[in-house]
């Protein structure tokens, strides 16, 4: 019989790592509901929306990305994320800017008022996560740091091994 546990005098629920998957899987698949939501809100759709995510990333990181950074990230074709730039450009979330020193590479950068924009959005969800990770000690907040960080490394290591395969030539086609 499963029981729950005490840590830093709060009650956890118990659970299995079946209930854990479960509980993930139905989290991503909100998640990816909830990015065409918030997509639609925001006038983009959710490749735009994507891209904007690694421009907002770069931007914290201090970075500068370039179109064709964008492109290899987003795993798109440079001519379409010239689309993408165009529709975030005409939606007033990024600008291009010429690099002074090769005329051929494009800067992307964030528009001022992009950020609060962004905010309206995105704040009240991270507001409410704030207020749950505060129900958590450092302990557990290290924990889930660190399985967060490994599931991504999983995933991504899984999404290659795919890729791969859809890359290679099918063994009926040769």
């Amino acid at each position: 019989m499963l029981r729950g546990s005490v840590v830093q005098g709060k009650t956890r629920p118990a659970a299995t790592a079946d209930q854990a998957l479960y509980a993930m899987d139905r989290m991503i698949a909100t998640a990816q509901f909830g990015q065409q939501d918030i997509a639609r809100r925001m006038g983009l759709n959710v490749t735009d929306l994507t891209c904007l995510g690694f421009l907002i990333e770069a931007a914290n990181a201090g970075e500068s990305l370039v179109a064709g950074d964008l492109a290899g990230r987003a795993r798109l074709t440079t001519g379409a994320v010239t689309g993408v730039l165009n529709r975030l450009e005409k939606a007033g979330y990024v600008r291009r800017e010429a690099d002074p020193k090769d005329r051929r590479r494009v800067h992307v950068t964030m528009e001022e008022a992009a950020q609060s924009r962004i905010l309206e959005v995105y704040g009240p969800f991270y507001e409410r996560l704030g207020l749950l990770f505060a129900d958590y000690g450092p302990d557990e907040i290290a924990v889930l740091a660190d399985w967060f960080t490994r599931a991504k490394a999983l995933l991504q290591d899984s999404l290659d091994e795919i890729r791969q395969a859809d890359a290679e030539p099918s063994k009926a086609e040769g």
